[in-house]
């Protein structure tokens, strides 16, 4: 049975046995002990708990603040005067990012519950002991995934891999090296009992092999790392990838809405739009575009394009990445905004069908521009992101008319043709693609010294956007972040890709408008970040707050 719908039955399941696994926070977790639930939960039904854990993930992928703000590629959704704490480092806080601690944590609880009930509480019988096993390794590769995410983000962190049923306010955190050895011990564990094909939505051995590749990869630049881990994170790539070619198909196929479920995609988040609460709930779509419905004849209801959550906004080196010849950029973004829909009372008599805005890749000479703004606003490359430009007089479609203040090219991958009126859609979150598995390999041989091995990677994934065989005849680590940038715009946690590389600070200062402007990026606070208020207050002292917070 496909995960998504299983994941439709356990909701109402758990509803009828009142078992919420979900907690607002980890060091307030519910005592499940009192609640009997060795009841409702045998041999027969324990997958349920399983599904738990996947489903905790959707809200640890719909998080974006601590992936994509605050880097080369990504900036806030706002005036250059603007401030934002996450995005330019200025008064970040212990306020800041809870929903990161807390939705990592909730997998982790979940997870502990399943590894217990399993070990513990079931009875099982000898039939079907691999099926125990199976629900073990499962929960221990998404409990090393949650501990991934954390150590990324925090540094060393509480490792708890008991169910809570107790409340206890005495947590105090590992060390990093601790925290990414349990990682790579709940990983390996979980790999050999883990299936090649498993159903859809469910962590295969390849996405587990790719997890723990980076795990490594990561772990190599620290100092609980060694020069070897280089080499261990490259063979794990190796083995994730198989003998899969991404050119077997095209970057457009691959996010086609009709083929989510296609042989790059290793581990996705599933939606679907069945019309339970939490079913059609992404809001994946909705992060990197302006208010759309802001300008004459897009029709909020009908909008192909969706409507705007927070989000971040792509920053100008972000387009500029893009060659002539490559692929993804049409697949990436929007450079034209379309009418659905009739609006006489517009600049121009707008009906649908007719072209509101359009994004030039290369700015267009002075005759072009005047001529095209007789029909639609144009923004030249220089002029996306904040504010608009100074009308041209004599023409029909003047800016000063145009209410929106924040214009650039919106994205088009994550288009959802099942979201509503607000944020939420039913397209699945990519968490794991094999192209993002060869970038991998690419950076963890070039760390080995194994610049052949490191360079055929990287051609692999630029052919494929290109055409060109061999694009790449020398490779550095800022090649890689660039085709990174692009190839995985969106779906890399880009923050903690950065700070891995040791590249954070330099990319930012070159290339984030805001942090160009008046950011405050202070190396030894903001590769950490804060702890947040409430668990140290929680912790009654035991847990220590990251340096400078």
């Amino acid at each position: 049975m496909k995960l998504l719908k299983y994941i439709k039955i356990i909701t109402v399941f758990f509803i009828m046995i009142s078992l919420n696994y979900a907690c607002d926070d980890y060091l307030e977790e519910e005592i499940y002990s009192d609640i009997t639930s060795e009841n409702f939960i045998t041999q027969d039904n324990a997958d349920q708990l399983v599904v738990g854990v996947y489903s905790s993930l959707r809200d640890v992928y719909k998080e974006y603040t601590f992936q994509y703000l605050g880097t080369d590629v990504f900036t806030s959704k706002s005036e250059i005067f603007s401030f934002s704490p996450t995005n330019d480092y200025f008064n970040l806080n212990s306020g800041e990012g809870l929903a990161v601690w807390s939705n990592n944590y909730s997998v982790v609880g979940k997870a502990n519950i399943v590894i217990n009930r399993y070990e513990n509480q079931i009875n099982w019988s000898d039939a079907n002991l691999g099926a125990r096993d199976y629900g073990i390794a499962q929960a221990k590769a998404l409990r090393g995934l949650a501990y991934f995410n954390l150590v990324q983000q925090y540094g060393g962190v509480v490792i708890e891999v008991d169910e809570v049923q107790t409340i206890r306010t005495d947590y105090v955190r590992s060390t990093e090296a601790e925290t990414y050895a349990q990682i790579i011990s709940d990983l390996e564990e979980a790999i050999p009992v883990l299936l090649d094909d498993p159903s859809t939505g469910r962590i295969s051995k390849r996405a587990a092999q790719h997890l723990l590749a980076e795990v490594y990869l990561t772990r190599a630049y620290t100092s609980a790392g060694t020069s070897a881990d280089f080499d261990t994170a490259a063979a794990l790539a190796e083995q994730a990838i198989g003998d899969y070619d991404i050119r077997s198909q095209s970057f457009a196929e691959v996010f086609d809405y009709g083929n989510q479920e296609n042989d790059e995609v290793l581990f996705a988040i599933q939606y679907g739009n069945s019309g339970l609460a939490d079913d059609k709930s992404n809001n994946k779509h909705s992060l990197f575009m302006n208010q759309v419905f802001n300008y004459p004849g897009v029709n909020r209801t009908t909008t192909p394009y969706g409507v705007s959550g927070f989000g971040a906004m792509p920053t100008p080196f972000f387009y500029s990445l893009f060659a002539d010849n490559d692929t993804r950029e049409d697949v990436t973004i929007h450079r034209a905004i379309i009418a659905d829909s009739d609006e006489p009372d517009g600049p121009d008599n707008i009906v649908a069908g007719d072209t509101i805005v359009y994004y030039p890749k290369n700015a267009l000479d002075a005759d072009e521009l005047a001529d095209r703004l007789n029909r639609y606003w144009v923004y030249q490359p220089d002029q996306y992101l904040f504010g608009l430009p100074d009308d041209i007089p004599g023409v029909n479609y003047l800016y000063s008319l145009n209410i929106e203040r924040t214009n650039f090219p919106i994205f088009k991958k994550f288009d959802d043709q099942d979201f509503n009126e607000d944020t939420d859609g039913a397209r699945d979150t990519f968490v794991f693609r094999v192209a993002g598995t060869h970038l991998i390999a690419a950076e963890a041989y070039l760390g080995a010294g194994n610049t052949a091995s490191a360079l055929n990677h990287l051609n692999i994934v630029r052919e494929r956007a290109t055409g060109v065989a061999n694009e790449y005849t020398s490779i550095s680590i800022d090649d890689i972040l660039n085709e990174r940038a692009i190839e995985l715009a969106g779906e890399e946690n880009r923050w903690a890709v950065l700070k891995r590389t040791g590249k954070l600070e330099e990319r930012i200062a070159l290339y984030n408008p805001h942090v160009m402007d008046h950011g405050t990026f202070n190396a030894g606070i903001h590769l950490l970040r804060p702890i947040p208020a409430n668990e140290l207050q929680l912790s009654d002292g035991s847990l220590e707050q990251n340096p400078g917070y």
